[in-house]
């Protein structure tokens, strides 16, 4: 007898069913296996000289954003000018002087910093605004000055101004950098004293 037409399409709707529940049951690709795929890249490390240090005379750093793409710029610093800026930080996170601080507070940043460990620390990560100065040309407009907020790496950035760092690497969004290295760049000479190389070439550093 042949089927009706009713039959025939509760009969194909069952087919089809049984047909996605094969391939549910099928395994699954790991969530990981692109990203497992893809290319390692070198990692870069800025030696940052240490004038005034009796315990070592360089400090080593690295990127805190490391994935290819970052929209994150490291910008080479004045540290006197980085920290003017930061003093401005109204977010009531402004550390004192490392002079006042603790003895415990001192060795720790020391050890944490220390170029024989094997593990290498993370640059300072700040974000960076203006507002307007103070003053008569402040309040007409015409005179901003910088602002520098520290998202990460404040107590390592006051130790190495301490320690005799006259400039540093920070990483800041790339829509803050230009903004930036104009009101905190270091000097041309920076690239020179800072040496950036990639963590597999270094000569005994």
């Amino acid at each position: 007898m042949l089927l009706s037409q009713s039959a025939r399409s509760v009969s194909a709707l069952f087919t089809r069913w049984r047909f996605f529940v094969s391939l549910s049951s099928l395994p699954l690709p790991l969530s990981n296996s692109s990203s497992a795929a893809a290319p390692s890249w070198p990692e870069t490390v800025w030696n940052v000289p240490l004038q005034d240090h009796p315990w070592y005379d360089h400090v080593r750093l690295k990127r805190v954003f490391v994935t290819d793409g970052t929209r994150h710029q490291v910008v080479l610093v004045d540290m006197r000018k980085l920290l003017i800026c930061a003093d401005r930080d109204n977010t009531d996170y402004v550390l004192k002087p490392v002079a006042e601080w603790h003895s415990g507070k001192v060795r720790g940043i020391r050890e944490f910093l220390d170029p024989e460990s094997p593990r290498i620390p993370q640059m300072p990560y700040v974000t960076f605004s203006t507002r307007r100065a103070p003053g008569l040309l402040g309040w007409l407009g015409l005179e901003r000055e910088g602002v520098v907020a520290f998202r990460n790496g404040q107590h390592r950035a006051r130790y190495l101004a301490d320690a005799g760092a006259r400039w540093c690497p920070v990483e800041v969004h790339e829509r803050e950098a230009a903004l930036l290295r104009e009101v905190c760049g270091a000097a041309d000479d920076a690239r020179t004293a800072i040496r950036a190389t990639s963590l597999g070439s270094e000569d005994g550093a």
